[in-house]
């Protein structure tokens, strides 16, 4: 199954949030997040809670965050 993450995306620069910036939070490194943002690799549920807390997504929009599938 593919992602679209663009949302969560445009959630860290809104938030003024680099990828490697996300990544030192979660404990990756900057190529293991781009893995997983671009569909390479999945994101586990330790690295989401990280990212929600981090970035202040409303816990009933994760889904469109995590889960919207790419069309």
């Amino acid at each position: 199954m593919i992602y679209d993450y663009s949302k969560l995306k445009g959630r860290m620069k809104e938030k003024g949030f680099t990828q490697e910036d996300i990544a030192k939070h979660i404990n990756k490194d900057k190529s293991t997040l781009s893995l997983k943002l671009n569909n390479q690799s999945l994101f586990v549920q330790d690295e989401i809670s990280e990212i929600v807390r981090l970035l202040e997504i409303p816990g009933e929009k994760i889904k469109e965050y995590f889960f919207t599938e790419s069309v």
